[in-house]
């Protein structure tokens, strides 16, 4: 990959941060993209956070050590235990994370009640109660922890077989409760984990048309605009993309090209 001013590194447990990649190129189509997923070591949402800390610094580490002019966590279970961590490591270097959004949906929603499924680690944290805290009395948020679910999408992008992920999702979605406009009923629903996205068409299917289905991408896409204000790329050709795995290259590969249309080969992390 050419170096035209610097890349934009961004950070997964494993093919989840896909979807927030996928909304960086489209708000930033110039720039030169690293993406490092930690898929032999995922998921993530179901392990101790000093396992979360410890990946999270080493691949980050990594990935700053590349000299990424931009650094994002797009996971959010590595955002919630480890970011304050990171930008205390790596001073100067801006460090974009995600969180669910919260505030978004309670300005969308009409019936003041929420959903919000994410992973057992992102929901257990500090910084989601502080979250969660910060909008009370807003809304009745009906909050869902979903084992299983990112490690089935995962999966699925290497097989293409949904089977997992369609239960999952209708295991998941069923213990929350009704969904619909009606009053009650759940009619926005938050994605706290930044694979989910990519089982939108099953929830879709699930939940009908009317429900508002929520995600991060593109407010990171455009945090991540303002944090690199008078950074950016100036060359006006199309930025690269590089992917990198310490799992199985071939997934991430298959994934990135099924879900971005991205032909690009991965390659191999060993640490």
């Amino acid at each position: 990959m050419s170096d035209r001013g610097g890349h934009i590194g961004v950070f997964d447990s494993g093919i989840g941060g896909l979807s927030v990649l996928k909304a960086l190129r489209a708000e930033l189509p110039h720039e030169n993209f690293i993406y490092a997923a930690d898929s032999g070591h995922a998921p993530y949402g179901e392990r101790d956070v000093a396992h979360v800390v410890a990946r999270t610094r080493t691949v980050c580490g990594y990935l700053a050590g590349r000299n990424v002019k931009a650094l994002v966590i797009a996971c959010n279970t590595a955002t919630a235990a480890a970011i304050h961590l990171l930008r205390a490591e790596h001073p100067g270097l801006p460090i974009i994370g995600v969180e669910p959004a919260l505030k978004p949906a309670v300005a969308l929603s009409k019936t003041g009640r929420i959903g919000i499924m994410a992973t057992r680690s992102t929901l257990s944290s500090a910084k989601f109660q502080a979250l969660l805290d910060a909008q009370a009395g807003q809304a009745d948020f009906v909050v869902q922890p979903c084992d299983g679910l990112a490690d089935a999408i995962e999966r699925s992008a290497g097989t293409g077989d949904a089977t997992k992920t369609i239960a999952y999702c209708a295991q998941y979605t069923a213990a929350m409760g009704l969904f619909g406009n009606k009053t009650g009923e759940i009619d926005t629903l938050v994605l706290g984990c930044t694979h989910y996205p990519f089982a939108e068409t099953q929830l879709r299917a699930l939940l009908g048309p009317d429900v508002q289905i929520m995600e991060t991408g593109a407010a990171v896409a455009r945090q991540t605009r303002r944090q690199l204000a008078g950074k950016l790329q100036e060359d006006p050709a199309p930025g690269q993309v590089q992917l990198l795995s310490t799992g199985q290259p071939l997934a991430l590969q298959t994934a990135a090209n099924r879900w971005l249309g991205l032909a690009v080969s991965a390659e191999a992390l060993s640490f």
